[in-house]
């Protein structure tokens, strides 16, 4: 990793000589130090890069403690503006020049003044409407009409407020608003030993344990030069495939569900409660937790090839009948288009870009000290519903052919393996931090850890694919019909907990 300590006259001159060489900007980190481990009280910003050759570069900008304020970066990367708008309402930090600067995190309840990832913050103080409603821009103009959903949704998908702004039944314009449970995730690691908090990290977002727990993982060991032995790699990475599987497969059919083909469906839920079976086999947890340990990965057994590639022949077959059906097809294709421009600009990532024919998985472009080969990428160019859905299907064979390919190199099929740890070493003596990146399910995970001297966390920042995904779909839906929301929606399936940390 190479660090760049840049003044405010600096940042925006460095950042742009990064994005022209092909690097992206992955994750902004804000900082309150303590004055015990700075010598003052004094903020920071780091800004993470990440570019062709698994290139890593911070930027990192020390601020006014008293007066914090950085020049904004939103005029030359969509996902900076984001990134400082939750600066400003989680640490007070002001981005100089933003084009938009509303709130992002904070909800009218939130008390004025009060910003919580500052280590001063204290207890919340009592909530009520002191900031006013969130200023929704409205659509105006001849039968032009508003139709709210949410926050709170049928079944068990957690809170997001959406509305639409229609003609007829086609979509103008729609508003997501996120963060309705903001849970304080970064401020929970603060403290804590790296072990006692794999936990944590695991739950971040629930169907992605294996993705976040690695990522936080990498991160720790990066920090601690911690050596992880091949063969762990190779059990992490079966155990980041398995995840994809039952994931993808429950999209597949959930999709079609959406389009009235219910017996598909079905189908796909039974695959999926096989997989989930297996995932309980290979690591105790029909969610794989604990396969994922700081230094290593631990499995109880290894999954069995013939059954995974028997399963892979159902989801062939299911997915040969959806696309097969004509009133499936016509539902998905055309619909909800993100272009590869669009796709870029807004630095999607995962299937989503995938879709639309952006050339981006950090299984290869971000390997790190993995020696694990990525599958083949899958790619479509439609940008639709249907590339969305096929990209989505061509990955769950290919990870099927992957686990298979990499199962063999472990003594034998189904053979019980061990936990592997690596070798703490001795560590590196003063603050030390470390970056994790693993290509999640939905896309490419990002952590970043501060450690005291001590050895305990004394900052994490987390950046889940849906944080960089969720303004994708606005994008996608203008100029679509409103019926097909649910099945557009579920193209992306964005996490709500992954972003409102």
């Amino acid at each position: 990793m190479r660090i760049i300590d840049v003044g405010p006259g600096d940042l925006a001159a460095t950042a742009i000589g990064l994005l022209d060489a092909d690097h992206r900007l992955a994750l902004v980190a804000a900082h309150h130090d303590r004055p015990q481990t700075a010598g003052r009280d004094a903020m920071r910003v780091v800004y993470l890069f990440l570019g062709p050759g698994d290139s890593r570069i911070e930027l990192r900008l020390r601020l006014d403690g008293h007066r914090p304020q950085v020049p904004s970066l939103a005029g030359l990367s969509f996902p900076a503006g984001r990134f400082e708008r939750e600066m400003h309402d989680l640490f007070g930090i002001r981005s100089l020049g933003h084009p938009m600067p509303r709130r992002l995190v904070r909800h009218y309840g939130w008390p004025t003044g009060w910003h919580p990832m500052r280590h001063d913050a204290g207890p919340a103080p009592e909530f009520g409407e002191t900031l006013g409603l969130y200023p929704f821009l409205e659509v105006q103009g001849p039968g032009v009409y508003e139709i709210p959903v949410g926050p709170v949704h049928a079944g068990l998908i957690e809170p997001g407020h959406f509305r639409f702004s229609v003609v007829g039944e086609t979509i103008l314009k729609l508003k997501a608003r996120l963060w309705f449970v903001h849970k304080g995730i970064e401020k929970l690691f603060e403290g804590n030993r790296p072990a006692d908090k794999l936990t944590l990290a695991e739950k971040i977002s629930g169907d992605t344990a294996v993705g976040h727990g690695l990522a936080f993982a990498r991160a720790v060991e990066d920090a601690l030069g911690i050596k992880v032995p091949a063969e762990a790699h190779t059990m992490r990475a079966i155990l980041l495939e398995l995840e994809r599987l039952y994931n993808h497969i429950g999209d597949i059919g959930a999709l079609c569900n959406d389009v009235g083909h219910g017996i598909l469906h079905q189908h796909a839920g039974r695959v999926r409660e096989q997989l989930l079976r297996i995932n309980g086999e290979v690591t105790g947890h029909r969610l794989l937790r604990g396969g994922i340990v700081i230094g290593g990965a631990q499995v109880i057994s290894l999954p069995d090839p013939d059954r995974l590639s028997a399963l892979a022949a159902d989801v062939a077959e299911t997915v040969d009948l959806a696309l097969g059906h004509t009133v499936v097809r016509d539902r998905f294709t055309g619909t909800a288009v993100l272009t590869l421009e669009q796709a870029r600009d807004l630095g999607t990532l995962g299937y989503v870009a995938r879709a639309s024919g952006l050339d981006v998985d950090a299984r290869r472009d971000h390997p790190g000290s993995d020696p694990t080969s990525a599958p083949p990428l899958v790619l479509r160019e439609g940008g639709d519903v249907l590339a969305r859905f096929a990209v989505r299907a061509g990955e769950y064979q290919q990870s099927t052919e992957h686990i298979n390919t990499l199962t063999a190199r472990l003594h034998g099929p189904g053979r019980h393996v061990a936990a592997e740890r690596g070798d703490p070493g001795t560590g590196r003596s003063g603050v030390r931090t470390g970056v994790g990146i693993a290509e999640g399910w939905r896309g490419t995970i990002v952590h970043r850890v501060e450690l005291t001297p001590d050895g305990s966390l004394s900052r994490v920042k987390v950046v889940d694919p849906s944080f960089f995904n969720w303004p994708a779909l606005p994008v996608a839906l203008r100029g679509a019909i409103v019926p097909d929301f649910p099945l557009v929606n579920k193209s992306f399936n964005q996490s709500y907990a992954g972003n409102d940390l």
